[in-house]
């Protein structure tokens, strides 16, 4: 199955080093996808940045961070899972180093896009490494760990980058990167096991990588300048149409490939499919959460950028303390009961946040709206992760996390890229806070109906009690002129 057994325990020595690298690890592309929110107007006002430049600060690391997650899950399970979360996290740190030298805005957008490489490297390792090392008994507990002290370095981001941006400088926002990757090499190096799937591919589904890209870059870079050109412009309908053409050759690709990144067989499974749905539904949400609620607060709501960066520490809080406990009930009680609570609390969430007014107070608007986000937060992120994982062989443990992570990463690209213009943001309009507020309102309540979208999708099809022992969609029969092939290489399940 793998080169390790996967024997560790979450309460030994051994399992906390490993934990705590692929925490740290993947916690700095948490952090990072996050931070730079609160750092955009400084950076702005420094690089004399447009808000096209502005805005491709945030989705140039998105873009290539979900088109490419797949491919790094693919290299895992070929290579090595823990020689590929290496190399992600040092070329992440690399391209963090870029960052934070950069001279002009379009520079900074080419380094950012480097980041997204390495974060597509490291990210579905470092869950494939939990799920292939730890003993089943321990892989909702680690995972939970994961999924809390994780959404921790992302929550942390709004509040670490006011207070840099105030007391330093936007550009130590990527430099901070730096030390913490090597901390993460290090560990790793030394304690991490190394776990791959001998039954992987030989071949890398590149042509699949390439369209994937293709398909997210046309829909992003669409529906961003849709707001500035009109539905109409024949550079937005050309962009929207490479999209979709894009993400059609990419099904295409890997219905067809002998080596596909993605095996559109593992979507035979229905919890693997419905996590993934309530996935996006979640992410996409999420998504302008944190693109919109922390600007709003500055621009509409006068806090200073410390003082909406803390607005969301309770956040933090609540998702250390419970997020490992909500992944132990999930196993207990079966995954739907908190896949379908967790959306809605954080559904109302968002209906509170809507209310923000200008000049709000924290205690009586602000906190309230947040700690009730924080609960539904804890509820949802780790059973819903341990049911994407969970649901598929071990042996395809990368498969199904790079799925889900570039799942994630699209919904929240996506949201990003179509929020602004469902709300009636227009170019210009996100640092007037006239324009900004009803917009802002506006938003929210369609978040919010994408979480109640992804309640529904849980409630209606994830298992309602601890799922039986997985099937591995692709573990079938299939022959040519008679001669076995490698399941990989199999275009279609004969037999399942």
């Amino acid at each position: 199955m793998t080169t390790a057994e996967t024997s560790l325990r979450y309460g030994q020595a051994a399992g906390r080093w490993v934990l705590f690298a692929t925490v740290l690890g993947s916690g700095v592309t948490f952090l990072d996808a996050t931070v730079v929110n609160i750092a955009l107007p400084k950076i702005g006002s420094d690089l004399e940045a447009s808000t096209a430049g502005l805005q491709w600060t945030i989705n140039g690391y998105t873009l290539s961070l979900a088109a490419l997650i797949l491919l790094g899950g693919s290299l895992g399970d070929r290579f090595g899972r823990r020689r590929i979360f290496v190399l992600g996290v040092a070329w992440f740190a690399i391209a963090s180093l870029l960052c934070g030298l950069a001279p002009d805005i379009w520079t900074l957008v080419a380094a950012r896009v480097l980041q997204g490489v390495g974060g597509a490297l490291l990210t579905p390792g470092s869950l494939a490494i939990l799920e292939a090392s730890f003993h089943p008994d321990d892989r909702a507990k680690a995972i939970g760990a994961w999924s809390g002290l994780g959404g921790i370095a992302g929550a942390l981001g709004p509040f670490l980058g006011g207070w840099l941006v105030e007391v330093a400088s936007w550009r130590l926002v990527f430099l901070i990167n730096v030390p913490l990757a090597a901390i993460v090499v290090l560990v790793a190096l030394r304690h991490v096991p190394e776990t791959r799937n001998p039954e992987a591919a030989r071949q890398l589904d590149f042509t699949g990588a390439a369209m994937g890209a293709l398909g997210l870059a046309g829909l992003s870079y669409g529906f961003t300048a849709w707001p500035a050109l009109g539905a109409g412009s024949p550079t937005v309908l050309a962009a929207l149409g490479v999209g979709v053409a894009g993400i059609a050759a990419f099904v295409l690709t890997e219905r067809r490939s002998r080596h596909p990144m993605l095996p559109l067989g593992v979507f035979a499974s229905r919890a693997f499919t419905a996590a993934n749905l309530v996935t996006f539904a979640v992410y996409a949400a999420l998504g302008g959460v944190f693109f919109l609620v922390v600007l709003n607060l500055q621009v509409v709501g006068g806090y200073s950028p410390v003082a909406a960066g803390s607005a969301m520490l309770p956040v933090t809080a609540l998702m250390l303390v419970l997020s490992a406990r909500a992944g132990a009930l999930g196993q207990r009680t079966g995954p739907r009961l908190p896949m379908t609570a967790g959306p809605v609390v954080c559904a109302v969430a968002l209906v509170l946040l809507s209310r923000i007014s200008a000049s709000p107070s924290y205690l009586t608007e602000v906190l309230p709206a947040v700690v009730v986000l924080g609960l539904g937060l804890s509820l949802t992120v780790a059973p819903l992760t341990a049911t994407a994982l969970g649901a598929l062989d071990d042996r395809y443990a990368g498969v199904a996390s790079g799925a889900n992570n570039a799942i994630a990463r699209t919904a929240g690209l996506l949201a990003v890229a179509v929020l602004p213009l469902v709300a009636g943001i227009g170019t210009g309009s996100l640092t007037d806070p006239a324009a900004l507020a009803p917009a802002y309102r506006t938003a929210m309540l369609v978040c919010a109906g994408l979480l109640v979208a992804g309640a529904l999708i849980a409630f209606a099809f994830v298992p309602g009690r601890p799922k039986p022992a997985p099937v591995s969609p692709v573990k079938v029969h299939c022959a040519v002129a008679g001669t076995p092939l490698h399941p990989a290489e199999c275009r279609e399940p004969l037999e399942r």
